[in-house]
């Protein structure tokens, strides 16, 4: 995001900002406030202090018998000489403050109608709003609208607000920090006759008030909403006055901003949020939010962070000390949180839980796994020895747990399948074929004794958690698959994957990577098994032998494209070490893959 206002200059290197705010929510629990203007009413169909300024005009002028005009508001600068005046009129109409709260109330209280047609009534945005309070992400709001809109939106969610909406309430209210919602009614409310709405009323506000916004202001993040920062004189200056910076400032903007939005936001060093309207951007939010509270993926810009010190230390070989220790911390934060009642195997199968499961693994491992596939990329072999440690590592610690309900011990080692994965993409995107061989045939200690290779404990279908299809046809859209492990995989690291793989065309060497998958898990057998294997028949069908395949076996296009490479590439995949260094072997595969994928292809 680059946004320019009036000069002043926000970068980020998070390009969805909504991603950003979402981040700033989960990780600042509860340090965050809302400053809420008439924009988010607007929604409801209750009108804006400028609609309604107009509106007045109107009135008062028909009941003078003056006809209906095109343009109200120049009609009234052609007769008094001056801009239409919102403060001013109410000012004339209504001399007294419960006049002025009358006038009001039409313009806010819903009536039957309105109920019917779902007008005056909370929106969308409030009903996120009161979301992000109930988890405890938003404790303070802010607000200059006489509405209830707010406060309706949290009851309908069970949560019963402190609401400050005059001096009084303000003596006898629940403190600050005690409080799950704390509504400040900064201008009042409709139904009170001592709300604030002239220029005079707003210029400077009851002391205690004052000392209200400077604490908000100085301890809690803030989230500027549907506000103009034009009017309002006593809450700009509040909102200058405060010293601290120590949390951001959010603030969401349609169209052009103002002049006195833009001093506000160059002073607080605000960053802009470029929106549509409110309710998608708090709907956008605290779906954001409700995500990470179920991922708890992590913050990008700590990902950034660890992907840049791995390329740092990779760039030097008196930082390979470094980059070991990097690579045990992350592994080690991996275990801890694997660790946790969260992932306990107990329990029974509900496709929710499991489908949160995964998402927790991933979240977990994320971090892990990228910087896995930097190193795949980048590496020079010294980074082989520490990722193989981890994968190990995580895999036995995956197999320690022996009791609880089967699915959720099957997939107990998946962060040991992603690291795996990233690392063998990483090696694949750079050429590194001899690492990758040794990637695929390296063993892994079994809990009940003796050791078995990689690519044959966890890659694809010969993982336990990968070998029932039933697991992962559970996620979203992969239901009909008949790979949905490798489908969920390709999803995944398509996402994962442009800090180390870069704009290569990803799908195919992903399948590229299953393909020499399979070919590694091959090496069971010799060529003259194979050989005596595929020169028999049952059923009236030509045999193969089984291996672990992913999503290019039913990929038919793909999956020639990859296997004619293949053939062309025997003499380097020969000396990488794969084929037991024989282009004969290679051939027996290719044969052996064309009969299983058909064979899968009619299934």
């Amino acid at each position: 995001m680059n946004t320019d206002i009036g000069g002043a200059v926000e970068q980020s290197t998070i390009a969805d900002p909504l991603t950003k705010v979402a981040f700033s929510l989960y990780e600042g629990r509860g340090v965050f406030s809302l400053l809420i203007g008439s924009g988010l009413s607007r929604a409801a169909e209750i009108p804006t202090g400028w609609e309604i300024t107009l509106d007045l005009v109107r009135r008062v002028a028909l009941a003078q018998g003056v006809v209906d005009q095109p343009d109200w508001a120049a009609w009234y600068k052609e007769q008094t000489g001056h801009e239409p005046n919102y403060s001013t009129l109410v000012r004339e109409l209504g001399a007294t403050a419960e006049e002025r709260r009358s006038i009001l109330h039409s313009y806010i209280e819903p009536s039957e109608e309105d109920r019917e047609q779902g007008r005056k009534v909370p929106t969308a945005a409030h009903r996120a709003i009161a979301d992000l309070v109930a988890g405890g992400y938003v404790r303070v709001i802010v607000t200059t609208n006489f509405d209830r809109l707010i406060e309706n939106g949290l009851r309908e969610r069970g949560i019963e607000p402190t609401i400050v909406a005059s001096v009084d309430a303000l003596a006898g209210a629940e403190p600050l920090a005690h409080s799950k919602c704390y509504l400040l009614k900064l201008h009042g409310d409709y139904k009170d006759a001592r709300i604030l709405n002239t220029e005079d009323e707003l210029a400077a506000y009851p002391e205690k008030y004052g000392a209200l916004l400077d604490r908000v202001f100085d301890e809690y993040g803030l989230i500027v909403s549907g506000w103009s920062g034009e009017w309002d004189e006593a809450l700009r200056k509040a909102m200058l006055r405060a010293p601290s910076r120590r949390y951001p400032i959010f603030w969401t903007v349609r169209g052009r901003v103002g002049n006195g939005a833009t001093e506000l936001i160059r002073q607080r060093a605000a960053i802009t949020i470029p929106i549509s309207d409110a309710d998608s951007f708090f709907r956008a939010v605290a779906d954001r939010v409700s995500t990470l509270e179920q991922s708890q993926r992590p913050n990008p810009l700590s990902l950034e962070l660890l992907i840049a010190s791995g390329k740092r230390f990779l760039a030097r070989p008196d930082y390979r000390i470094q980059l070991d220790d990097l690579i045990t911390d992350e592994t080690r934060r991996v275990l801890e949180r694997t660790r946790g009642a969260e992932f306990s195997p107990d329990g029974s199968w509900n496709s929710d839980t499991f489908r949160t499961r995964i998402l927790r693994y991933e979240a977990a491992t994320e971090s892990l796994a990228t910087l896995a596939g930097v190193l795949g990329r980048w590496g020079d072999g010294t980074e082989f020895a520490p990722v193989l440690d981890t994968i190990r590592g995580l895999y036995a610690d995956a197999e320690i747990q022996r009791g609880g309900f089967v699915p959720y011990l099957d997939i107990r080692a998946y962060p040991a399948v992603l690291v795996f994965t990233a690392y063998g993409l990483g090696l694949v995107r750079s050429g590194r074929l001899e690492v990758l061989h040794r990637l695929f045939q390296a063993m892994l200690a079994r809990a009940n004794g003796g050791a078995v290779s990689i690519v044959s404990t966890i890659f694809l279908t010969a993982w336990k958690g990968g070998a029932e299809k039933s697991y992962w046809q559970v996620l979203e859209g992969l239901g009909r698959r008949k790979t949905p492990l490798s489908d969920h995989l390709l999803d995944v690291f398509t996402a994962w994957s442009p800090p180390f793989i870069g704009v290569a065309e990803f799908e195919t060497l992903f399948e590229r990577f299953e393909v020499l998958g399979s070919l590694a898990s091959l090496e069971v057998h010799s060529k003259d098994e194979m050989q005596l294997q595929l020169g028999q028949t049952s059923g009236g069908q030509r045999n193969f032998v089984w291996m672990p395949v992913g999503r290019s076996s039913w990929h038919r296009e793909s999956a020639r494209e990859l296997l004619a490479t293949l053939g062309e590439s025997r003499d380097s995949l020969t000396a990488a070490g794969f084929g037991h260094q024989d282009p004969d072997f290679i051939d027996l595969f290719v044969a052996n893959y064309e009969r299983m994928a058909e064979r899968m292809r009619w299934s």
